[in-house]
């Protein structure tokens, strides 16, 4: 249980320092990056389930679904604070 938490947040870690660097050309730190990619695998997996969208397990694919998400929840961010 241990080591799938440790790889639940290396992927949150990934994904967000990508979102960060597609985005905004830079991170948000190590802490950020972690809670930014965490989140958007949440809504990554959820959005792509809704629509019926699997992408192939393992590691690709998971930071894939994660960065996707992460992107998505950072818009999200930018729309909120601009209303």
């Amino acid at each position: 249980m241990f080591i799938s938490l440790l790889i639940y947040v290396a992927i949150g870690a990934v994904a967000g320092w990508l979102a960060g660097n597609l985005l905004e050309g830079g991170g948000y730190g190590p802490v950020g990056n972690i809670i930014v990619g965490i989140i958007g695998s949440l809504v990554g997996g959820f959005l792509l389930g809704l629509v019926g969208i699997l992408l192939p397990g393992g590691l690709i694919g998971s930071i894939f679904t994660a960065t996707i998400g992460a992107i998505l929840f950072l818009y999200a961010i930018r729309f909120v604070r601009r209303a």
